[in-house]
């Protein structure tokens, strides 16, 4: 077998096991922005925005310390919306019934992934700069959310900041809260990725069946689980 052979062959395997987290990892977000978000309101939590904004930096961090390819984690939020825009065949609901929920995440990964490429290098090297990354991108995703969730969806609690001083008032209620979570979880995630890193590529290389086996029962479960909690109304 040639090099050139051998390099594609790696390159074809990079390929399949990106595509394959992109679906595991967004399965697992789009189901927690379902159950965790029902979750938080039936134990009447507070900052759940905050919650649900740290678990997409885990699971991204997760797939940027396994993968280190910044645009290709913009698939994730993606997985995660179809997900949670399960609601509109199965409950018959609007398009934009959840509306600001996907535009938040959408806006979570569009910034981590622009925030990650500016610092590849430093996040491969430094917690700290893992750390001011997430925060960085959890407090940037919340500029973009005010104007765009105001003007598409403005949901009651949105609106409250629609007033003098409401922008202000957003960034340091909310923008400071994705922040904070980002900034803990967000390194976090990345640490796992990067250890699980070498298990998972093994793992595919000497038993794949049960790699493909487990990938597609984890997809299968978390999208199984997020129907069946939309059409209980979640």
């Amino acid at each position: 077998m040639t090099t050139e052979t051998v390099n594609r062959t790696d390159r074809a395997s990079m390929l399949r096991n990106i595509v394959i987290l992109i679906f595991v990892l967004g399965s697992l977000w789009g189901a927690a922005e379902v159950l965790l978000n029902d979750a938080i309101k039936a134990a009447d939590l507070p900052l759940r925005a905050g919650i649900l904004t740290g678990f997409g930096m885990l699971v991204m961090g997760m797939f940027l310390g396994h993968a280190r390819k910044p645009f290709a984690l913009l698939g994730i939020p993606l997985v995660a919306v179809l997900i949670k825009q399960m609601v509109v065949p199965i409950m018959g609901a609007s398009v934009l019934c959840k509306a600001n929920s996907c535009i938040a995440v959408l806006f979570e990964a569009s910034l981590l992934a622009g925030v990650a490429m500016v610092a590849a290098r430093g996040m491969e090297r430094s917690g700290p700069t893992r750390a001011a990354t997430g925060a960085g991108a959890g407090l940037l995703s919340a500029v973009p959310f005010y104007f765009v969730g105001l003007a598409v969806a403005p949901c009651s609690y949105l609106m409250s900041f629609d007033r003098a001083g409401g922008f202000a008032a957003f960034m340091i209620q909310e923008g400071l809260v994705w922040a904070a979570f980002s900034a803990v979880l967000f390194p976090l995630g990345y640490a796992l990725g990067t250890r699980g890193r070498e298990t998972v590529l093994s793992l595919e290389a000497r038993r794949p069946a049960f790699y493909y086996g487990a990938a597609l029962g984890v997809v299968t479960a978390c999208w199984i689980s997020a129907a069946v909690a939309i059409s209980l109304g979640a």
